[in-house]
């Protein structure tokens, strides 16, 4: 039988080859076909996920309470240690240096990753900027929002934090992180559809074990992971009861 898995688009192209190495572990320890499908926008995976395409997906908390309350979709484990925080960033010689000093029409970069949007803007509400006063230019990746921050076009740039410090120390030196969220609860997790249920503990139970296979052990460190934490379901809907707090 062959299945689908994919990842969030937000993930930074350094881990990609990380994805595949992780896909080749467990198609062996699974004994199963797995074809890693990767989706160069959100819209073009969440249209994938409409159609019933994928059926295992690690995916960014926003999307993740859409996969669960929606598709029925269960979180079965989490990167341990990980959380999904986010950072605003200015250009290094900006006079900005606090969020109050930025104007209600701030120039945001940013790119379609809806948690990372949603938080950052939610740190900007100090300085009485909201999304509908943002004026937004939105880039294919976290490396386009740094290159419109060098050169001036916009005020701040939205990032996830790991793949704002994943960026060259050249470009890093060049900008300033103006805010960085501390809210540890949010985070991507793996997820797996209803018509796998009965495949789930064996999944959980790769998963747990992954540490202590030599294989499964370098497929993590190529991910930037030390382990799996497993979920229950109370976990998953915590995390999803804050999504909804943060945007409502």
């Amino acid at each position: 039988m062959r299945h689908v898995m994919s990842v969030s688009p937000d993930i930074g192209p350094d881990q990609l080859a990380g994805w595949f190495i992780f896909n080749t572990w467990m198609q062996r320890q699974w004994g199963r076909t797995v074809h890693l499908e990767l989706y160069s926008s959100f819209q073009a995976q969440r249209d994938a996920i409409r159609r019933d395409e994928i059926n295992l997906i690690y995916a960014n908390p926003f999307d993740a309470a859409m996969l669960v309350r929606e598709k029925g979709f269960t979180a079965l484990a989490a990167p341990l240690g990980k959380s999904d925080e986010v950072v605003i960033a200015v250009n290094a010689d900006s006079p900005i240096q606090r969020v109050e000093d930025l104007p209600i029409h701030c120039r945001v970069a940013l790119t379609d990753a809806p948690d990372v949007n949603t938080i950052s803007s939610i740190m900007l509400e100090p300085a009485n900027i909201s999304p509908q006063t943002q004026q937004r230019t939105v880039a294919d990746t976290y490396v386009v929002v740094a290159k419109l921050l060098l050169q001036e076009k916009v005020d701040v740039g939205f990032f996830l934090a790991d793949a704002y410090d994943n960026l060259s120390r050249i470009v890093r030196s060049r900008l300033r992180v103006l805010l960085r969220s501390q809210i540890h609860d949010i985070r991507h997790v793996l997820l797996a559809e209803p018509g796998l249920e009965t495949q789930h503990e064996r999944l959980k139970e790769m998963l747990s074990g992954m540490h202590a296979d030599a294989k499964g052990k370098d497929a993590l460190q190529n991910l930037g992971f030390t382990d799996w934490e497993m979920l229950q379901q109370e976990d998953t809907e915590f995390m999803i009861d804050l999504m909804d707090t943060l945007v409502n």
